[in-house]
């Protein structure tokens, strides 16, 4: 898989009839090893081992209805009060982040009314604090980790 742009972790692979699965710790199951996902898994280990967000307070594969179309966000990761902090979304390393990233993010912002926006392909990270009393973004150097922002 690719090198990325992440500190490495301790992952758990399994083969089946030549398809490769990674463990996600989130959804307690394998899942197949895309490099989007690969993506993901890195993101997930980051943000629980670096940033210190509870794995009790994330979720993967966060559904929701836009304009009565059937979104995903990539991952989402809640406040203790039920409100959300974080929501993620990955790209396979070889996608170039675009505009068009950016606008998927901010559509399920919409919904979901984040404190932080996170975009990554896992060699690229732009992460971003919302302020949604001012209608105003600002890019910040680093992911807030979850005891102190």
């Amino acid at each position: 898989m690719y090198e990325l742009n992440l500190p490495t972790f301790d992952f758990r692979l399994k083969k089946e009839n030549s398809v490769v699965f990674i463990f996600d710790v989130i959804r307690k199951k394998f899942v197949k090893l895309t490099p989007e996902e690969w993506v993901r898994q890195h993101i997930v280990h980051f943000l629980l081992e670096q940033k210190h967000y509870p794995a009790s307070l994330m979720n993967v594969e966060v559904g929701m209805e836009i304009q009565t179309m059937r979104r995903r966000a990539d991952i989402v990761c809640y406040e203790s009060d039920g409100g959300v902090r974080l929501i993620t979304e990955c790209k396979a390393p070889e996608v170039k982040i675009t505009q068009t990233v950016f606008e998927q993010i901010a559509q399920y912002n919409m919904c979901l009314k984040a404190k932080y926006l996170l975009v990554t392909n896992g060699l690229e990270h732009f992460v971003c604090e919302i302020n949604a009393e001012q209608k105003t973004y600002t890019f910040l150097q680093d992911i807030p980790p979850y005891k102190t922002a």
